[in-house]
C-alpha cells in the first residue's frame, strides 16, 4: 500500500474511530459514507483466506480509529460531567441529521407490508431495554458481582453493533444501558487502580472483537439474503435509539447538576447544531465520487 493510500486510510480510521466514542454516530454509517463499508466488511469476512491485502486494508483503518478515540476520550468525558444534557443532545441531533441517509438507502429497496414488522420489532426492543428493573449507572468498581464480569463481555459484544450495523451506534446503547459513563471513569481509573481497570478493560476489549468477526459475517449474510429487511431494521433501532437516552437520563446521571433554561437552550442550540452537521456530511459524502481505497 502506497504511503498517500494508508495516510487517507488512517484519516477514515479516525473519524470511524471518533464516531464509535460519540453516543449517536455510528462507526458502520460513517464507513458507509466513506464508501469502505463493503470492504471492510469483506475484508473482515475473509481475513484468512487472503490475510495480507485484507490486513494491509485493515490496519491503518484500525490505528486511525485508536487514535479517534483517544483524541476525543477527555473532552467527552469532561462534557458528560458539566452538562450531561446539552451532551445528550447533540448526541440525538447527531443521530436525526444522519436519519436521513440511512432511510434513502434502506427506501432504494423498496418498502412492503411485512417490512413494519422490520421496522417495530427493534425499535421496541431498544424502548423496552430503557425499563428493566434496576437499570442505571453501571458499577465496574472492584466490588462489583462476579457475574458483572461476563456481562462485560457481552456488553462489549454489543458495542461492536457500532463498527458493523450502519445506523447503529454501540455508545448509545452503551449510554442508554448505563455502562458508557461508567467505561469512561474506568479509563480514568487506569492510574490509580490499573489490576482491575485492566481487567474490566481487556473483557470489553475481547467482547468487541468477538462480537466485530461475528456480526460482520452475520451483516454480510443478511445483506445479501435479506437486504430490504436488515435495512429497515436498522431504521428501527435509529428510531428507538432517539427518545431512549433521555428515559434513562435521570438513572445514568443521578449527580447531574440542576437542569435550568440555561442548560435547555444549549442543549437546544447543540442538537440544532448536530443535525446540520451530520446531515451536511452525509450530503457531502453523497456528492463525492467514490474513493480507491482497495489497493
Amino acid at each position: 500500500m502506497k504511503a498517500k493510500q494508508f495516510f487517507k486510510n488512517f484519516g477514515i480510521g479516525a473519524a470511524i474511530g471518533v464516531s464509535i466514542i460519540t453516543p449517536g454516530v455510528s462507526g458502520g454509517t460513517i464507513a458507509v459514507l466513506f464508501k469502505v463499508y463493503d470492504r471492510i466488511i469483506d475484508a473482515v469476512s475473509n481475513l484468512r483466506r487472503e490475510f495480507k491485502k485484507n490486513i494491509l486494508f485493515l490496519l491503518p483503518l484500525l490505528f486511525g480509529a485508536v487514535c479517534g478515540l483517544a483524541a476525543l476520550y477527555f473532552p467527552l468525558k469532561y462534557a458528560l460531567e458539566v452538562a450531561p444534557l446539552p451532551t445528550v443532545l447533540l448526541f440525538t441531533g447527531l443521530m436525526i441529521g444522519s436519519f436521513p441517509k440511512i432511510f434513502k438507502d434502506a427506501y432504494k429497496n423498496g418498502i412492503k407490508k411485512l417490512d413494519s414488522i422490520a421496522i417495530i420489532l427493534p425499535l421496541v426492543l431498544v424502548v423496552g431495554i430503557c425499563f428493566i428493573p434496576g437499570l442505571g449507572k453501571a458499577d465496574l468498581s472492584a466490588s462489583m458481582p462476579v457475574y458483572g464480569y461476563f456481562l462485560l463481555f457481552l456488553i462489549g459484544a454489543l458495542a461492536s453493533c457500532a463498527l458493523v450495523i450502519p445506523g447503529i451506534s454501540g455508545s448509545m446503547l452503551l449510554l442508554i444501558l448505563g455502562y458508557y459513563d461508567s467505561i469512561l471513569e474506568t479509563v480514568s481509573a487506569l492510574k490509580t487502580s490499573p489490576g482491575h481497570s485492566v481487567l474490566v478493560l481487556a473483557l470489553v476489549a475481547l467482547g468487541i472483537l468477538v462480537g466485530f468477526f461475528s456480526i460482520a459475517k452475520l451483516m454480510k449474510l443478511f445483506l445479501a439474503k435479506f437486504p430490504r429487511a436488515t435495512y429497515w431494521a436498522i431504521i428501527g433501532f435509529i428510531i428507538g435509539s432517539i427518545p431512549a437516552p433521555f428515559i434513562t437520563f435521570g438513572t445514568n446521571f443521578p449527580e447531574a447538576p440542576a437542569i435550568d433554561s440555561i442548560h435547555i437552550a444549549a442543549g437546544a442550540i447543540l442538537c440544532i447544531g448536530g443535525i446540520i452537521l451530520a446531515y451536511a456530511l452525509c450530503s457531502l459524502a453523497d456528492a463525492k465520487q467514490k474513493p480507491k481505497l482497495l489497493d
